[in-house]
């Protein structure tokens, strides 16, 4: 379906739309970006070429190549612009009702064997679909921020995907550099949706007065090897990016316990305290400002670690007994789309079943919460004495 000559359109001229752009230019297809903004389209088409002069700076690509992927550029003021495009991908706001009304205008432009596809996070696939009067032609192509240095891409088919659609799109995408996985339409796919239990119990053991946020952090990153503490991480994406993601997931979830959202973010969130961006969060970020020491205490660390990734292993141990993806797909997942030490399954296999299962039900005993119900498959695993990896 497609090939080398294949043009790309792009709606959203954002740091995320930019980025799959860039992504596609490079790997050298035509590539039409986009916006309703004249501004934000003129600041788009500045930072594109601000990047490639970095890039041709540090030596990454030389400068014929800069100007083959600029050449390849064209920044549109009117979406007729992508009526030439065999596969359009929007990367706008995160509403739903907006994505629809789009996807309706984009298939009476383009043409009928284009492909549409959304950027969504978390937003449901076949809902966007269902705008358009060919939904086989729509699918989720999610890519993670920033597009051009993330090599994860989640491949999302919704229920009315054609198959050639998804399969097409895979290989597009693995052309260009990418790292695919397939993933069911649920709410999040596949790492907003196992991700949430790293924000979620964090803020959970901080609200509980376990530890505060420099603590947790620490716990995480030195029991753990993650790379960033959930609080530090919840800064740096942005705490309002972060907070829409876990509201839209736990209500597309029928408000699932597991994912509910914190009233401790939800302040943050309307105080606009976002994070790095707006100079405070979790964290001061304000020149001068000298964040806590964390309590280095290892009893309690990694009493902190084995509940965050007891929760995080049931979620990843859930997706797969729902069959949101492959066990393959669901590790690759989370170690190049938020650049996990391990796969969660992997690591269950490492630290054992039974550890796990022994975590969960002792908070289910102590809370008597639905959020911390093992999934049957880890208890079957436990009773079967069997690995994910053999």
């Amino acid at each position: 379906m497609f090939n080398k000559e294949s043009v790309i359109g792009i709606v959203g001229s954002g740091a995320m739309g930019s980025g799959i752009a860039q992504v596609a230019a490079t790997a050298g297809h035509r590539v039409h970006v986009f916006d309703t903004n004249a501004n934000a389209l003129a600041a788009a088409e500045k930072g594109v070429k601000a990047t490639m002069a970095k890039l041709v700076e540090k030596q990454k690509i030389s400068a014929a190549e800069s100007e083959r992927i600029l050449s390849l550029f064209h920044f549109e003021s009117k979406l007729d612009g992508l009526k030439d495009c065999q596969l359009v991908i929007e990367a706008i706001v995160e509403n739903l009702d907006i994505k629809k009304k789009l996807f309706a205008e984009l298939e009476g432009i383009v043409k009928p064997n284009t492909v549409l596809a959304s950027n969504t996070s978390s937003l449901s696939i076949a809902s966007i679909a269902a705008a358009c009067k060919d939904a086989s032609r729509v699918v989720g192509i999610h890519f993670f921020n920033p597009a051009p240095l993330m090599p994860l891409v989640e491949i999302i088919p919704a229920i009315t995907t054609s198959a050639s659609t998804a399969s097409s799109c895979k290989a597009l995408v693995d052309s260009w550099g990418k790292i695919t996985v397939m993933a069911k339409d649920t709410p999040g796919f596949i790492v907003n949706r196992v991700a949430r239990s790293y924000y979620g119990e964090s803020i959970r053991i901080y609200e509980e007065g376990i530890a505060g946020f420099p603590t947790i952090d620490w716990a995480l990153k030195t029991f753990g090897g993650f790379r960033m503490g959930p609080f530090e991480l919840m800064d740096f994406i942005g705490n309002d990016i972060n907070f829409k993601v876990t509201e839209s997931v736990w209500e597309q979830f029928f408000y699932e316990p597991r994912f509910k959202p914190s009233l401790t973010q939800k302040r943050l969130y309307e105080a606009g305290l976002f994070g790095r961006k707006s100079g405070k969060g979790y964290y001061n970020y304000a020149e001068g400002s000298v964040p806590s020491e964390p309590v280095k205490d290892e009893e309690l660390g990694k009493r902190i670690f084995n509940r965050v990734i007891a929760m995080l292993i049931n979620e990843a141990v859930d997706s797969l007994y729902l069959q949101v993806a492959t066990k393959e797909d669901i590790d690759l997942a989370m170690t190049k789309g938020v650049n996990y030490p391990k796969g969660l399954l992997k690591w269950m296999d490492e630290l054992g079943a039974e550890q796990v299962l022994e975590t969960l039900n002792k908070l289910y005993a102590d809370y008597q919460e639905e959020r911390y119900r093992p999934s049957l498959l880890l208890k079957t695993m436990v009773k079967s004495k069997k690995k994910f990896y053999e």
